[in-house]
């Protein structure tokens, strides 16, 4: 209400009346799709297969509270303080503990603290980005980086995927492109283990020319590493930042910024991140971050640093990895038996995500909101892209919720798309193919022939397999 008026303002109007003062790069802004979606995926009869929301409810509230009580004792005075931009120097110790988990060493002073791994994104946009500026990503890439993309008013050109992750060979095309062009993109985004949304992993030997191709043209590449940790089955793959630092001499330039976050290996509300960078550019995200921030939360520090020096951290991980593989399997397996043939999905090994491509005339944007009514909720392709493209493809999380309610979750959107398929048929003509209980059923050959018509998709369309072969994983179990 209006406090002298006592009368509601009209949306319109006030829009009118303070456009004039908006800076010109909100007219390039947009929200992220998973957060427009936390409002009605928080009620408790909807059936969320959308944010990636890691299960905090794993979280042991004992220790959540002896930890609590431990910071409270020993640290409480410093902990209700301001600390230094670039993070404690016990958290940043418990981060040499992750990285060195995954083969990649590193030195605390090379490492900025920050709240969460979303503002490393931002920070580095900050650093690097002027309007017009080109960033190169994954097609489809991470949903939350797009909008911080389009608020500094990038050019985001956008590189097709498949089964081994990014194709570096269209990458040096269209490097090739954009400097015939006289433009060079400021930074290389790659999400390239368990890669959001697509959930394909980044092979070796395009890890490595990737990494190569860094150092000869000089360009810089933002690895996002949530998921590395998180690894159900196959063998662990080294992060490009370890890779590099392989193969170059002490005194050769690094180009690999490193972004790491605590949200998926222990919990988004601690909202801590980070980065390793190249000095020069760390210095910029280091300024950079005193100006948005001037520091992450030292509470919260103090808890994390306090956590992995209690040692839990590595029995917590085994049981995450134990509970999210279960979850994974529970979603392929309904996938299996709530979607017809004219579906396909990623595999992952690992991470919390797999992708869904669609037949070409169902718009899972439309589907959504079809879904929503049936009390089911999943991140559309579309948010995944700049330029139009994912319409008929969908994101499906399985870490957020039990494998009673992902199976149920499944069967719901899977009778919608029935519908839709159904629908489609009868207003062409043209007669859907039947979906089957279980793709083990298809007669010999068949499923190999639908695939090779199949239309061509943005990532990997790995093929159903029977159950027993899905649950012969290999990670750990905790």
């Amino acid at each position: 209400m209006n406090r002298r008026s006592g009368q509601a303002p009209s949306g319109a109007r006030d829009l009118e009346r303070y456009a004039g003062l908006f800076a010109r790069r909100t007219r390039s802004m947009k929200s992220s799709a998973m957060r427009d979606l936390m409002a009605i995926t928080e009620r408790p009869e909807v059936i969320s297969l959308a944010g990636g929301l890691p299960d905090t409810s794993t979280f042991p509230p004992d220790s959540y509270a002896a930890l609590m009580a431990q910071v409270a004792s020993e640290s409480c005075a410093r902990a209700l303080q301001y600390g230094p931009t670039e993070g404690l120097a016990a958290v940043k110790r418990s981060v040499v503990q992750v990285m060195t988990e995954e083969g990649t060493p590193v030195d605390p002073d090379d490492v900025l603290m920050t709240t969460g791994g979303q503002q490393v994104i931002d920070l580095v946009c900050k650093a690097l980005i002027d309007p017009g500026d080109v960033i190169v990503a994954e097609a489809p890439t991470y949903p939350g980086a797009i909008p911080a993309f389009l608020a500094y008013e990038a050019d985001v050109v956008q590189i097709a995927m498949d089964s081994d992750g990014m194709r570096i060979d269209e990458l040096e095309q269209t490097l090739d492109r954009l400097e015939e062009q006289g433009r060079r993109p400021k930074f290389i985004y790659t999400i390239p283990t368990f890669q959001n949304p697509g959930g394909v992993t980044m092979s070796l030997p395009r890890r490595q020319r990737l990494v190569a191709l860094a150092q000869e043209r000089e360009l810089l590449v933002l690895e996002d590493n949530p998921y590395g940790l998180l690894r159900y089955e196959g063998e662990a793959l080294p992060t490009l930042r370890a890779l590099e630092q392989a193969t170059i001499a002490r005194e050769e330039a690094s180009f690999v910024i490193y972004l790491g976050t605590f949200s998926k290996i222990l919990s988004p509300g601690a909202r801590l991140g980070w980065t390793v960078a190249p000095r020069p550019v760390l210095e910029k995200l280091n300024v950079g971050k005193a100006s948005t921030d001037l520091c992450s939360s030292p509470m919260t520090q103090y808890f994390v640093a306090a956590y992995f020096d209690s040692g839990q951290w590595g029995p917590y991980l085994r049981s995450l990895r134990s509970i999210y593989r279960r979850r994974r399997d529970a979603m392929l397996d309904a996938l299996a038996e709530h979607f017809g043939p004219e579906l396909e999905w990623t595999r992952p090994q690992g991470g919390l995500f797999l992708w869904v491509n669609l037949p070409h005339y169902i718009d899972t944007t439309d589907l959504l909101a079809r879904a929503l009514g049936e009390n089911v909720a999943f991140v559309p392709g579309a948010s995944a892209y700049v330029d139009g493209r994912g319409g008929s493809a969908m994101r499906l999380n399985f870490s957020g919720v039990t494998e009673e309610r992902i199976h149920e979750g499944v069967r719901r959107i899977g009778q919608v798309v029935r519908e839709q398929i159904f629908l489609y048929g009868t207003l062409t003509g043209q007669r859907p193919v039947a979906p089957r209980a279980d793709p083990a059923d298809e007669p010999a050959g068949e499923a190999a022939r639908r695939q090779a018509g199949a239309r061509l998709a943005d990532v990997l369309h790995l093929p159903r397999r029977p159950a027993s072969d899905r649950r012969a994983g290999t990670g750990e179990d905790g």
